[in-house]
């Protein structure tokens, strides 16, 4: 699925990011989720994890660049979440944003609309 099927989403200089609603359904019912440890760093691009599902694997990407603040531990228990609330409940990580370059990589960022035309075209 590769990197654009995260989400990332802002406040200040924390990002949110888990997958989207348009990569839990390709991927179908998921079973593992892999997440890095807080204090990780990664640049934007990097694989920070993993989701399994009854289907296929897939690395999940970091969208920018920065240190993970908080993991969501659920996902270990309760990996089906990511199918029931992918943009809300499962989040992945928390991130503060590289102060050097985040306001360069979120600007490359697409955004909804961006994305579900995206998504409609790769559908087709």
């Amino acid at each position: 699925m590769g990197i654009a099927h995260e989400y990332c989403k802002v406040e200040g200089n924390i990002a949110t990011v888990g997958i989207t609603d348009f990569a839990q359904k390709a991927l179908g019912d998921i079973v593992f989720v892999d997440l890095p440890e807080i204090g990780s760093a990664f640049v934007a691009g990097d694989s920070f994890g993993s989701v399994e599902s009854v289907k296929a694997a897939s690395d999940v990407y970091a969208p920018v660049g920065g240190r993970v603040t908080a993991v969501n531990d659920v996902l270990c228990d309760e990996p089906g979440l990511v199918n029931s609330s992918p943009e809300d409940g499962a989040w992945f990580v928390k991130m503060e944003i590289d102060a050097d370059v985040g306001e360069t990589e979120l600007k490359k960022l697409l955004n909804a609309e961006e994305y579900e035309a995206h998504c409609e075209k790769e559908a087709h």
